[in-house]
């Protein structure tokens, strides 16, 4: 996908909306791209996609009835896989969705242009617009929360594969037949600097040594409630058994990102998510063995920064895809 080159009104506004499992995030964008509002509502996916995409369209009119007029495009992404050219979700695990048509239903409640795409790819977007990829032509976004996802723009193209399927990157190999990862594959690199992983693999210590982990376990208030977050407060109190979970974690998401530079070879190497939010430190732990193992021809330009728009920027993504690619009439 191509950064389009497209006519602009300065009178429009987008909507951009991220469909998690649990929230729903949503923005409105002027035509310059600055963001004039935000709102959070609850996804209650149990509900069921018609009452999630009904109670979305009812807050797109309430939330902006002042702005409704102006509003030219609407641009939402969702956690899953999606048809780019029909804007169905195909299957998205979190919400409990299969063949959704997102985009044909919401055009329909609010009668203005709609764009569909993965969450993850939006929050690339937004990224490589409006945040820390602004200006670049090859990057890679790597984020990093309860799974690990990203993108890959190359020569000014934001890269789809062949089934738009590309920017899989937690699923990339880390350990030949390592930890079973939710793919179903072995040693992933979200298996072990995931989210979910960090907590399972807390879990496990934890239960094995409870004496060593009690700073982990006070934290989390009991053994099922282990998690990321949990980790990240013990560590930050100096905790060495979470030490050993993030240094982990650490370990591999670097090996990860020295593939990705090798390959890849990007100008700039974004890292974000709400596990690098918790623990920024980990930039520094990937940046410096990029430094020391990637390929000295493929890091002599690379750039490694912190994503820049946090947890907005697949709402933002999606409201600039849409301002960047529906036609102006």
């Amino acid at each position: 996908m191509q950064t389009p080159a497209y006519r602009d009104d300065s009178s429009r506004l987008y909507v951009g909306a991220d469909i998690g499992g649990t929230k729903i995030g949503m923005v409105l964008l002027d035509a310059a791209g600055q963001i004039l509002e935000q709102h959070r509502h609850p996804t209650d996916p149990g509900d069921g996609s018609d009452a999630v995409l009904g109670r979305l369209a009812d807050c797109v009119r309430r939330c902006f009835a002042d702005h409704r007029e102006r509003i030219a495009g609407f641009g939402i992404g969702v956690a899953g896989q999606v048809d780019p050219e029909s804007g169905t979700v195909i299957f998205a695990p979190n919400l409990e969705w299969s063949d959704v048509p997102v985009a044909s239903r919401m055009r329909e409640a609010l009668g203005v242009p709609v764009i569909v795409t993965n969450d993850v790819r939006a929050a690339t977007w937004g990224e490589w617009v409006a945040g820390a990829g602004a200006g670049a032509q090859d990057l890679v976004v790597v984020l990093v929360g309860t799974g690990i996802g990203g993108g890959v723009v190359s020569g000014g193209r934001l890269l789809t594969g062949a089934s738009n399927t590309f920017g899989e990157v937690g699923h990339v190999t880390v350990v030949t037949e390592g930890r079973r990862c939710r793919c179903g594959n072995l040693g992933c690199v979200e298996a072990y600097a995931g989210g979910w992983a960090i907590g399972q693999r807390a879990r496990e210590m934890v239960g094995e040594n409870p004496t060593g982990g009690a700073t982990i376990l006070r934290h989390a208030g009991s053994l099922e409630k282990i998690g990321a977050a949990s980790v990240t407060s013990a560590y930050r109190e100096g905790d060495a058994m979470a030490r050993a979970l993030v240094d982990d974690a650490g370990h591999h998401l670097a090996a990860a990102a020295v593939g990705f530079i090798n390959a890849l070879n990007p100008a700039r190497l974004i890292l974000g998510g709400g596990v690098l939010r918790g623990l920024p430190e980990l930039l520094d732990v990937v940046e410096r063995t990029v430094r020391e193992r990637a390929l000295e021809a493929a890091t002599a330009a690379l750039e490694i920064r912190l994503a820049s728009l946090g947890t907005a920027a697949p709402a933002v993504g999606a409201a600039t895809l849409a301002r960047m690619t529906i036609a102006m009439p």
